[in-house]
């Protein structure tokens, strides 16, 4: 891997445990989910993901814990506003999984 950043680039990426209220489809996509996201902060999050592929049920995301990255700019994906990024890998063989923390640690809590 060739793409290298600095460590104080990396230091700038906020990873939050977040655990998932809601999982919608997102008509008219076929790869996006809309989720909502509680990270102990005021409000939940709306996130949305392109791993709708991967779960046929959405629903079964709901109470899940993931790691996201909280601190991205706001972005407008077909037409909703996405405030984070979910945390996942996959792999040429299509193997995919979520980056789940244990589920004792408390959802709002940072990486670091």
């Amino acid at each position: 891997m060739e793409n290298k950043i600095s460590f104080e680039d990396f230091a700038k990426v906020e990873i939050t445990n977040g655990k998932i209220l809601s999982a919608d489809i997102i008509e008219g996509s076929e790869k996006l989910l809309k989720l909502m996201v509680d990270f102990k902060e005021e409000t939940p999050r709306q996130i949305i993901s392109g791993i709708r592929k991967y779960f046929p049920d959405e629903k079964v995301l709901i109470g899940k814990k993931c790691l996201f990255v909280t601190n991205l700019e706001p972005r407008t994906i077909f037409g909703y506003e996405s405030n984070g990024m979910l945390f996942a890998v996959s792999d040429d063989s299509g193997n995919f999984s979520l980056l789940e923390p244990l589920n004792t640690i408390e959802q709002g809590t940072h990486a670091g």
